[in-house]
């Protein structure tokens, strides 16, 4: 059996900036950490050596790998021209919630997938390959940064270069500096889970509008001044810094906010919060805050009357990594 672990990541800034739309005219760039919430993948022999056996929200046992109903699990098996092979899935946090959850997915398959035939493979490559199965193969209309999230892990900034290659290039901060800012962010759960496909073909749509390349250039500005703010420990910057990034986005496309995420934004910024983003490509799923500890108490309280719940988590450093190999 061989298990693999892989992080869900959280992007402070520059989310959209991954998408072609926007960095083959112009290079793009996030700043994200992962966080200590994972994808587990385990696969073994299957006891029907001319059947596959796939687990996740579903069981399907197949006798041919393109009758899987999952699109990650048909082609990724299909490339491998697996057989006699089970595959499970097990997730700390539902999908349709804004923290990359298909990208780990299918970075944790590769990563699982080649270590079951015995090849090694880099984080570049995961990044790499986890790009080519959801964006060339299944034409998902989504980015570039999941995929780099998951199989880099840490507190990075990638950039989205124009001839398609991506650079991972961690934030150098001091142990102080993390401890501090891993307290000062607050995680709450709104519900609604989504998709985020029609969110995000609307923004590639908008992309080619000077209104929203500029919009989108402006939060690319903003990836580096948090970096250096970051680096210099000046953590109160991160508020103010998402906060703005926050406003950018919404000009991205309709349905990226909605009134009940208008309504806790407020008043999580009333409550004391400095700044803050919903995660993911909007309509819902998770709101993150920046907020000082002598306020904590009073934001969760508000966040209670909004209907919101709070979420624990905090940042980790190894990406996608194996934690079981026994053959």
């Amino acid at each position: 059996m061989i298990i693999t672990k892989t992080p869900f990541r959280i992007s402070f800034v520059g989310g959209g900036s991954d998408l072609p739309a926007f960095f083959e005219k112009q290079k793009g760039a996030v700043l994200s950490t992962s966080i200590n919430k994972y994808m587990y993948i385990s696969t073994h022999q299957y006891f029907e050596a001319d059947k596959i056996r796939c687990k996740y929200s579903q069981t399907e046992t197949v006798g041919d790998v393109n009758e899987l109903k999952h699109p990650i699990l048909r082609t990724v098996l299909s490339d491998f021209n697996l057989n006699g092979i089970e595959v499970s899935s097990i997730a700390d946090i539902p999908g349709g919630t804004g923290m990359g959850s298909s990208s780990s997915f299918t970075v944790g398959l590769l990563h699982n997938l080649n270590t079951y035939i015995e090849k090694e493979v880099s984080k570049e490559e995961l990044g790499a390959g986890a790009c080519r199965i959801e964006i060339e193969l299944l034409g998902e209309p989504i980015g570039k940064q999941d995929q780099y999230a998951a199989a880099y892990g840490g507190l990075n900034v990638i950039e989205f270069n124009t001839d398609g290659t991506v650079t991972v290039s961690p934030v150098n901060i001091s142990n102080e500096i993390r401890d501090q800012l891993d307290q000062n962010l607050k995680l709450y759960y709104l519900g609604n889970q989504r998709s985020a496909s029609a969110i995000l073909s609307e923004q590639k749509k908008n992309t080619s509008a000077e209104d929203k390349f500029k919009a989108l250039e402006h939060m690319v500005s903003l990836v580096y001044k948090l970096r250096d703010s970051l680096e210099a420990g000046r953590l109160d910057d991160f508020g103010a810094l998402m906060h703005e990034n926050w406003l950018l986005k919404q000009q991205l496309a309709s349905g990226i906010s909605t009134p009940q995420i208008t309504e806790t934004y407020d008043a999580g910024l009333n409550a004391g919060a400095l700044g803050g983003k919903l995660l993911g490509a909007g309509g819902g799923g998770f709101m993150l805050f920046y907020a000082p500890a002598d306020v904590h108490e009073v934001l969760d309280s508000a966040m209670e009357n909004v209907g919101a719940t709070p979420f624990e988590f905090s940042m980790e450093t190894e990406g996608s990594k194996l934690i079981h190999v026994e053959r």
